[in-house]
């Protein structure tokens, strides 16, 4: 009996475990063929524009609306105790410190990170990466590095839009709806904002457009099993990045904050 039951729990987890080492080995040789020249610039630029430019129009939506959600509870619930005046300092410190990174970094896993493992598994099905090894091509350093650089660069990029868009939007609510003090909500927003709070943000950001590159390019390289196998991968690329986006963000913020 309590063999079976490990051995039940043997199959349970060694996929898993599976996945987790093959996903470190990639990081290892992203790390090893990262310095090495000569560099992919025209690829980096290319994934840059894919993963930050293209994705600027509904980071700003969300953003936008994010941040007048946010005013117009923080704003109906302080009325109650005569706080209206703290609404801009909790609009600004739960955008840079937590929905800037965290929305952008969803965001961007749902719309690219898809489209990376569909065109890495794509390639892979179709043999074009075994294609690159035979013309002596390194497909970790032609198609991997150039998609983990972008991630890593243009996330805190768009981390900051994220948060400017929500306090503007913050702004337009409690001032130009609710009628509330500008001069106050840009004193709260601005007495209580500091440095650290804004920085620490674009660490987790950082951090999160490393995670989903890595987990969405090893989605994409281990695909197996046609168009089928392309579609698991999408939906499985997009799912355990954004779970690993939400799970590090508590102890991101655990250590950072």
């Amino acid at each position: 009996m309590l063999f079976k039951l490990i051995e039940l729990f043997g199959a349970l987890i060694e996929k898993p475990v599976e996945g987790i080492g093959r996903c470190m080995l990639l990081l290892y040789s992203i790390f090893k063929e990262i310095f090495k020249l000569p560099f992919e610039i025209r690829n980096l630029l290319k994934q840059m524009q894919e993963i930050g430019v293209n994705s600027l129009p509904v980071v700003l939506i969300t953003a936008v609306f994010t941040g007048m959600v946010l005013a117009l509870q923080s704003f109906t619930g302080f009325k109650r105790f005569g706080a209206e005046g703290l609404v801009g300092s909790v609009v600004a410190l739960s955008m840079t410190r937590e929905l800037g990174p965290v929305l952008s970094a969803l965001i961007v896993t749902g719309r690219a990170g898809a489209a990376m493992a569909a065109e890495l598994g794509t390639m892979k099905v179709t043999e074009q990466i075994d294609a690159l090894e035979t013309l002596a091509t390194n497909p970790v350093k032609y198609l991997v590095v150039p998609r983990f650089l972008s991630g890593m660069i243009m996330l805190p990029a768009l981390a900051i839009v994220t948060d400017i868009v929500g306090i503007i939007g913050g702004y337009f609510v409690t001032v130009v709806l609710l009628g509330a003090s500008s001069k106050a909500y840009l004193r709260a927003t601005w007495d209580y904002l500091e440095m650290h709070d804004i920085y620490n943000g674009l660490i987790k950001a950082c951090f999160f457009g490393a995670a989903f590159t890595l987990i969405s390019c090893y989605k994409g390289f281990y695909t197996r099993g046609g168009a089928e196998g392309v579609g698991r991968a999408t939906t499985g690329a997009v799912v355990a990045s954004s779970m690993t986006i939400l799970i590090s963000d508590y102890f991101l913020s655990s250590w950072l904050f």
